[in-house]
C-alpha cells in the first residue's frame, strides 16, 4: 500500500519518487514564502531564508524545488549548501534571516527526504503557526509575485567556521587539547562529517574517520542506534581509541561507543551534557522530553536541579528551555540542546560537552557510566495507523490502572518501579512504545506484558 506523505510540526517528509517529488516541493517553499510574507509584511522588505540540506544524492534537486518556491513569493535565498540541520539554525540566526530550511530525512533511509522550516529564532514552527503553513500547502493559498518582486538567491560558505566557533565558545578547548584524545568519528556520509572534522581538530583531538565524506551514500542504516553502529564499536576496539561518535544523517544525533568498543546507548548523550552542565551551575533547570531516561532526573537531583517534561519533539523541549531559561536540554535520542550555541540538538554540541566533562574529570567514558547507573530502557516500535495506536494506549490505560497517566503526547504511564510511553511516530506510520525499569527482571516483566497488549490489538 503506498504510503502518505507526512505533514507534521517537523515539517513534511516522504518516499522519493512515490509520494515526494520537486513539484510538492516547490509548492511546500511557496507556502513558507506566504507565510513568512505575512509575518514580516512587504512594507519591511523581502524576508530572507537561509536554505541548506544534509548529503542526500535528491538534496539538491529537492533545494532547487524550494529555492524556486521560496523565490515566486518574493523571498530571499542564502544557499547554504550541505550542512548539519543546527548548523543551518544557526546560520538562520546568525545572517538575520526571518526564516530557514533545511532539506533532510534526519535518521530515515536514503529513499526518504524532506523539508524542515525554521522560524527566525533557529526553532520549528509551533503548532498553530505548522497548521498555518500545511494549510497553504494543502489547498494552494500561495501568493505568486510578479518578475520584478520576485527573490534572488545567494550563496553563503561561513557555515562550518561559524558552527565550530560557536561551539568552542562554550568549553575550555585548553583543557581539551592537553588530553590528546583519540576519536572515532562516524559521519555516516551525511552532513555532519567536516563540521565535526573541524571541531575535533580545534580540540586537539587524533580523529579516525569512517564514512565522514558527505556523499549522500550511507555507509550503513542512518539511525545512530547500536545494531547499525557494529563496525565502528569494532574500529574503536581495534585502534585502542579513547571513544567512537556516530552522527545521523542531518547531525542533530550523537551516538557514543566507549573505549572498549562497547554501544553506551543514546540516552547517555543527554547524561553526559547534564552531568557537565549541572555541575558548572547546580540548581539550574533542564527539559527533555516523555520518552527520555530518568537518569537526567538522577542527575538534577544530585544537584539540586529541576527536570521539566515536554511532549517529544525539539520545538517542545526548546521553547520549554527559553521559557525557563534552563541550562540544558533534548532527547533521549542522542540529541542535546545548549541556548549558548542554539535553540536546536546539536551533535557537535554534544561531543564538546562529552569531551569537556571527560578533561574536567579525568575519567573515561566508562567510568561515567557507571558514575551515573543504568536504567534498562527499551524501544520498540511497529508499523500501525493512528486508530491502531489510539487502541494500544487504551489498552495499556486499562492494563495499568494504577499507573499516573500523562497524555500531553499520546500516553505516558509512570509505574511504581519504570514507565511506559506509547506514541505516534511524528515522521513515519509507525507507533513507537518506550519503557524503562531500574532492573531486568522489572524489565522483562513490563515487556512480556506490553507484548501481550500488542498481539491483541496488533493481531500479530
Amino acid at each position: 500500500m503506498k504510503q502518505e506523505l507526512i505533514i507534521s510540526i517537523s515539517g513534511l517528509r516522504g518516499l522519493v519518487g512515490e509520494n515526494f517529488f520537486p513539484e510538492t516541493a516547490a509548492l511546500y517553499g511557496a507556502a513558507f514564502g506566504t507565510f513568512l510574507n505575512e509575518q514580516w509584511g512587504r512594507a519591511a522588505g523581502k524576508p530572507v531564508a537561509a536554505l541548506g540540506r544534509d548529503s542526500r544524492i535528491s538534496g539538491a534537486m529537492f533545494a532547487a524545488a524550494v529555492a524556486s518556491g521560496l523565490c515566486s513569493t518574493g523571498v530571499d535565498v542564502i544557499d547554504l549548501g550541505i550542512c548539519s540541520t543546527p548548523a543551518a539554525g544557526l546560520m538562520v540566526r546568525h545572517l538575520g534571516c526571518q526564516g530557514g530550511v533545511v532539506i533532510t530525512a534526519s535518521h530515515n533511509p536514503i529513499e526518504y527526504n524532506g523539508i524542515k522550516l525554521l522560524l527566525d529564532n533557529g526553532i520549528a514552527p509551533p503548532k498553530p503557526l505548522a497548521e498555518q503553513i500545511r494549510r497553504r500547502f494543502i489547498e494552494k493559498q500561495i501568493r505568486y509575485v510578479d518578475a520584478v518582486r520576485c527573490g534572488t538567491i545567494s550563496s553563503n560558505t561561513q557555515t562550518v567556521q561559524v558552527h565550530v566557533d560557536k561551539v568552542l565558545s562554550i568549553v575550555n578547548p585548553d583543557q581539551i587539547r592537553r588530553r590528546k584524545y583519540t576519536v572515532v568519528l562516524d559521519s555516516i556520509n551525511g552532513a555532519g562529517g567536516p563540521e565535526a572534522q573541524k571541531l575535533l581538530e580545534e580540540l586537539g583531538c587524533r580523529i579516525i574517520g569512517v564514512n565522514l565524506e558527505p556523499s549522500g551514500r550511507f555507509a550503513h542504516k542512518p539511525e545512530p542506534v547500536q545494531e547499525n553502529l557494529q563496525s565502528l564499536c569494532e574500529k574503536v576496539r581495534q585502534s585502542g581509541a579513547d571513544l567512537g561518535f556516530a552522527q545521523d544523517p542531518d547531525a542533530d544525533r550523537l551516538a557514543i561507543v566507549d573505549e572498549q568498543g562497547a554501544y553506551i546507548g543514546e540516552e547517555y548523550t543527554l547524561a553526559f551534557a547534564a552531568l557537565l552542565r549541572f555541575s558548572e551551575q547546580p540548581g539550574g533547570k533542564a527539559a527533555a522530553n516523555l520518552s527520555t531516561s530518568r537518569m537526567i532526573d538522577d542527575i538534577a537531583a544530585r544537584f539540586s536541579g529541576t527536570v521539566l517534561r515536554t511532549p517529544v519533539g525539539e520545538a517542545h523541549v526548546a521553547n520549554t528551555m527559553l521559557e525557563h531559561q534552563c541550562i540544558i536540554g533534548g532527547e533521549g535520542n542522542g540529541g542535546v540542546i545548549d541556548l549558548r550555541v542554539g535553540p536546536i540538538r546539536d551533535s557537535l554540541v554534544a561531543m564538546a560537552l562529552t569531551l569537556q566533562l571527560m578533561a574536567q574529570t579525568g575519567k573515561s567514558v566508562r567510568q561515567l557510566t557507571e558514575e551515573i547507573g543504568r536504567y534498562e530502557m527499551v524501544k520498540l516500535k511497529y508499523t500501525a495507523d493512528a486508530e491502531q495506536a489510539q487502541a494500544l494506549i487504551r489498552a495499556a490505560c486499562s492494563a495499568f490502572p494504577q499507573a499516573k497517566t500523562d497524555t500531553r503526547d499520546g500516553c505516558r504511564l509512570d509505574l511504581p518501579d519504570g514507565w511506559l510511553h506509547i506514541r505516534t511516530s511524528n515522521t513515519e506510520p509507525i507507533v513507537r512504545i518506550i519503557f524503562e525499569t531500574r532492573t531486568a527482571e522489572a524489565s522483562a516483566d513490563l515487556g512480556r506484558k506490553i507484548e501481550s497488549i500488542c498481539q491483541k490489538v496488533l493481531k500479530r
